[in-house]
């Protein structure tokens, strides 16, 4: 679901090949900055170390969705600029081509979403590990676990991608008279400084592209 209209041709092109590569390269780049480490502290026991493989492992399936966001947001943006450029393709070419480009970016995002996982949470037990170590105690570390094994906790777990994925739908419709109008005005003055005239006629919502299911499930 997209607010923006389509810009002429060569700004949604560069848009297409600016935006796709954006926020994995942000993320690449907050990757690969040095990390604070912790405060030096003794050594863990191994009972502490136990707990925090323990927690790690009750929480394995948020860092795979880490992982997989990394791919998914990316793919999903790809497809929002794609919607974008089908407004200005042949009315009788749009379907398939949208049909074509969502094949591709679901091709992309299945290849490379389990290396991701798997990286994120091997990562895991180097970057958040050491933290829970230094951070909790072995008491503490006790009752966080237990509260993560604990029906509660998983129940709670289970709703949360769905309610973030209603309250992500209910904002949009909630803001889009406010938002829409903004935005038009923004994507005009951005035309008008390119020389370049904004399209007349809005884009339908999703730009006729819908996400993969795979990249949006990877946002639960």
């Amino acid at each position: 679901m997209t607010f923006l209209r389509p810009l002429a041709q060569a700004i949604t092109l560069a848009l297409i090949a600016g935006s796709a590569g954006s926020a994995f390269a942000q993320a690449a780049a907050a990757a690969s900055a040095p990390a604070p480490a912790p405060a030096a502290a003794a050594a863990a026991s191994p009972a502490k170390k136990e707990l925090v493989a323990k927690v790690l492992k009750l929480q394995q399936a948020g860092f795979e969705n880490i992982g997989a966001s990394l791919i998914g947001e990316p793919a999903q943006m790809l497809l929002q600029g794609a919607g974008r450029a089908l407004g200005q393709q042949p009315a009788d070419k749009r379907e398939a081509l949208a049909k074509d480009i969502q094949a591709e970016v679901k091709k992309f995002f299945d290849a490379n979403a389990p290396y991701m996982r798997e990286r994120a949470v091997k990562l895991a037990a180097t970057t958040i590990g050491p933290v829970l170590e230094d951070k909790f105690s072995e008491d503490e570390l006790k009752t966080l676990v237990a509260w993560l094994e604990s029906p509660v906790s998983r129940k709670f777990s289970e709703i949360v991608p769905q309610s973030q994925q209603l309250l992500s739908q209910k904002l949009v419709e909630d803001t889009r008279s406010t938002i829409e109008p903004k935005l038009k005005a923004l994507e005009q003055g951005v035309a008008k400084k390119l020389g370049m005239p904004a399209q007349q006629g809005s884009a339908p919502a999703g730009g006729g592209v819908k996400p993969p299911a795979a990249a949006a499930s990877a946002k639960k």
